[in-house]
């Protein structure tokens, strides 16, 4: 909202974990007219009770949503792309399973060429290379560490 001067409208997709950060976005996307685009692997959707209030979300306020397992696919035309840590604290021993499942899915500046012109980048952090390259993480697109200091206001 900062950045855009408001969220309606707006496209916003998740490339990444179907994991809490993803699920938070989702019951709040649609109330804040924001249409959501979101890419996992196979196995790795967001819960489908929360996919389910999400589907009702997006029919009550007129956004569109799309689950996908292509990352190209999720981030055509969007505003903001964002990902998060694909390893939890918790699920350190499945490291090596999840980053051969999540081959392809790391935001790079080809994910986003054929975002919207004004797209930008969000991080909650703690960011590993993996899920984002620097050219995007460190470019002027990026707005993770003003995100970073918004949340610090939250806390």
């Amino acid at each position: 909202q900062e950045h855009y001067g408001g969220l309606n409208g707006l496209t916003i997709t998740w490339i990444g974990d179907g994991n809490n950060v993803v699920h938070s976005i989702m019951t709040s996307a649609a109330k804040l007219g924001m249409h959501l685009r979101i890419a996992t692997p196979k196995g790795f959707e967001p819960e489908l009770r929360i996919t389910k209030i999400t589907e009702q979300y997006s029919k009550e306020y007129g956004t569109k949503l799309l689950l996908t397992t292509d990352p190209l696919e999720a981030a055509d035309g969007t505003n903001v792309l964002v990902t998060d840590t694909w390893i939890s604290m918790g699920q350190e021993e499945e490291k090596k399973e999840k980053l051969k499942a999540f081959q392809g899915y790391q935001v790079t500046m080809q994910t986003a060429k054929s975002a919207a012109s004004n797209w930008t980048f969000l991080h909650c952090l703690p960011r590993k290379p993996e899920e984002v390259d620097d050219e995007v993480f460190y470019s002027p697109r990026s707005l993770v560490f003003q995100e970073a200091e918004n949340r610090k206001w939250t806390i």
